[in-house]
Formats: C-alpha cells, structure tokens, sequence
C-alpha cells in the first residue's frame, strides 16, 4: 500500500520550509487534496517558503497539478515561494501538467448598448493585435525568403512546383467556369440596361474594364482565398496539431523554410496566372452573351474592346494578383501556426482564415483602386 501523502513544517527566522514526503498520487485523492491545502495555510503565514520534494516517493499527474496549484496560490498571496530538489520526472510533470487559471466568465452588462460597445472596442483591439502580428510574420517570411534565395541549397524546388500545380493548374476549371458565367452575366445585364439608351455597344465598354480592373482579380482571389488558403491553414494546423512542425525544429528545420515559404512563392506565381485566364474566361462569356443576346458577333465585340481597353487596363489587374496572394498565403499561414490541439480549434482558424483572407483581398483591392485614381493609370 503506498504511503499517504504527508508533509513537515520547519521555520527558520522568516523561512517557511515544507518537506513533502509519501506518494502523492490519485490513489490518495482525498488526503492529497487536503494536504495540498494545508500546504497553503501553513505557508501564507511567512515571506518566504520552499517546497523540498526530496522525500516524495511518487508522484503523477494529480499531484504534481496540486502541488503547483499551491505554489501559485501562495504566489499570488505574495508569498516569495520556490520547489527544491524534484527528480527530473517530478521536473517535467510540474511544468506538463501544472495548474492554470481557468478564463473566467465573460460580464454580464445589464445595458445592451454597453454590451455592444464593449464587444465593438475587443473587436478593434483584437484586429489590432491581428495586424500588428500580421506585419511581424511577413518580416519572418522575408527573412526566410531571402535566406533560401541566399543559399540555394534551403530552396525547396519540388516542393514549389508541387504547390504551384495544386494552387494554380487544379484551381483553372473552377475559376474559369465562374468567371466565364460572371461574364456572361455582366454582358447580359449591361446589355439589358444600355438598351433603354440604345446604347448596347457600350456593353463591350462595360465588360473591358470592369472584367479586367477589377472583377477577373477580384473573384479569382476570393475563389483562391476559399480554396487555397483555407488548405494552406488545415494543412499547417494539423501539423500543429501532431506535434509535427515541433519534430521539424528538433531536426533542426526551419517551418518558415520547409512549410511558409514554397506556399506563399508558389501562391504568388499562380495568382497572376489564373488572374489572366479568369481575365479571358470572362470576355468570352461576355462575347457570347454579346452575340446571342444583342446579335454582337466576334468580330465587332472584338474590334469595340479594342477600342475599349489599353494595355494599362489589362496591367491594372495583374499588378494587384501578387499582393493579393500574398495577403492570403500570410493569413492561411498564421492561422494555421495559431491552431491549439483540439478539432475545434482547427475549425475555428480556418473559418478564420477564410473570413479575413476575403476581408483583406476586398481592403487591398479598394487601395489599389485609389492608388490607380491618384496617379491616373
């Protein structure tokens, strides 16, 4: 039968000395309870107290978390408190599987309007603190990017063309099929609108520029920021989640290296890509709504964009694509590093990330705008 846990009081000047002995195991959950407790009252009295486990014969989970739930409540108390002499496993379970405050309760305002303010200032902290870190992970991913630039030898070759055909080449049918209907769906509404002014020729006007400033960008990035980011975060967060990109640092690999880095290169080379084969999709599906709803064949839908568009139009859309999958391979990274250990955590980052890679694509998208209305391009 293991020995109950127990322990002695010696006090010397403003000393409190506790020597803890016997097994302090659930076995003995009711004496350990009560001991643990007692540690705190004969403790509470002095400045300064040490907890000597050298005559502790055993000990697991349940004690080493009440054993630390006492150290910390004096500690609170004010009570300048240390633990000495644990054997190297008695160490690790104090600190695996010590006591923590649970998150209190949320308080409840009597005034709604109260309520609403208090959850509108978190919600503006919090998006700070989300920017703040936003800005401290792409200062690593430079950093990790220039070092595989620098040696090439940290340059994870397979592992971009591998991404680049999983975020780009198996992304195409999708993106083409929405932006060809989003396109015909422009073509026929603008048609139906400029009718009343006789006017439909200008439709073609219409579809140039919306299509390829702003729309061919724009929902190729939301459909990416759906699809691609919310992988890159599933990915990374169940590697949190088995402990593997911990096994990656104790070999001595970096995850920004090994997981960040092929995934945003590879998110930016592919973006553009299908930001101009969305571009297309969407005229020929406004030249095939053209032709069929206002008997605008190819050839004048063709010649009218002509005149419609400059190569600046096409630019426009091109240019944001980079930053914009830069922005979703940020965030889908972050959020899938933030995942703790349980499924509902992982839920949550994704559905986060989705939600703030779409929030930042639309913010980018608008600067952008107002970047080309200032200098006129």
């Amino acid at each position: 039968m293991p020995a109950t846990p127990e322990f002695t009081i010696d006090r010397a000047g403003g000393e409190t000395r506790l020597h803890l002995g016997g097994s302090w195991t659930l076995d003995a959950g009711a004496e350990m309870e009560r001991s643990s407790a007692s540690l705190v009252n004969a403790a509470a009295e002095g400045r300064t107290a040490v907890i000597d486990l050298s005559g502790v014969e055993r000990m697991d989970t349940g004690g080493a978390w009440l054993i630390d739930r006492a150290r910390k409540l004096l500690e609170t108390a004010g009570v300048d408190i240390r633990i000495e002499n644990p054997r190297p496993d008695q160490a690790t379970l104090l600190v695996e599987a010590g006591w923590r405050a649970f998150e209190r309760p949320r308080t409840a305002y009597g005034s709604p309007l109260i309520a609403m303010l208090v959850d509108l200032g978190e919600s503006v902290v919090n998006a700070w603190r989300d920017f703040v870190a936003g800005i401290a992970f792409l200062g690593r991913s430079v950093v990790a990017l220039g070092r595989a630039l620098g040696h090439p030898r940290l340059f994870r070759l397979t592992s971009l063309v591998y991404h680049i055909e999983n975020f780009g080449l198996r992304s195409t049918p999708i993106i083409l099929l929405i932006n060809f209907l989003v396109g015909c769906i422009v073509a026929q509404q603008g048609i139906f609108q400029l009718r009343y002014f006789g006017a439909e020729t200008f439709a073609v006007d219409l579809i140039g520029i919306l299509i390829l400033r702003e729309l061919g960008v724009l929902l190729t990035s939301i459909m990416i920021a759906g699809r691609s980011g919310s992988a890159i975060t599933a990915e990374l967060g169940s590697m949190k989640m088995r402990e593997e990109i911990d096994a990656l640092t104790v070999m001595g690999l970096s995850p920004m290296d090994v997981l960040v880095t092929p995934r945003l290169l590879a998110l930016i080379v592919a973006l553009p890509l299908l930001t101009f084969l969305a571009d297309m999709a969407a005229i020929f599906g406004g030249m095939v709504v053209s032709w069929g709803y206002a008997g605008l064949g190819p050839e004048a839908f063709l010649s009218r964009l002509q005149y419609a568009i400059g190569f600046n139009t096409f630019m426009v859309g091109v240019i944001k694509a980079p930053f914009m999958a830069l922005v979703i391979a940020l965030v889908g990274a972050m959020e899938g590093l933030a995942v703790k250990g349980s499924a509902e955590s992982l839920g949550r980052q994704v559905t986060a990330s989705v939600v703030k890679s779409i929030f930042m694509v639309i913010v980018v998208d608008g600067l952008f705008a107002m970047f080309f209305a200032t200098i006129e391009y």
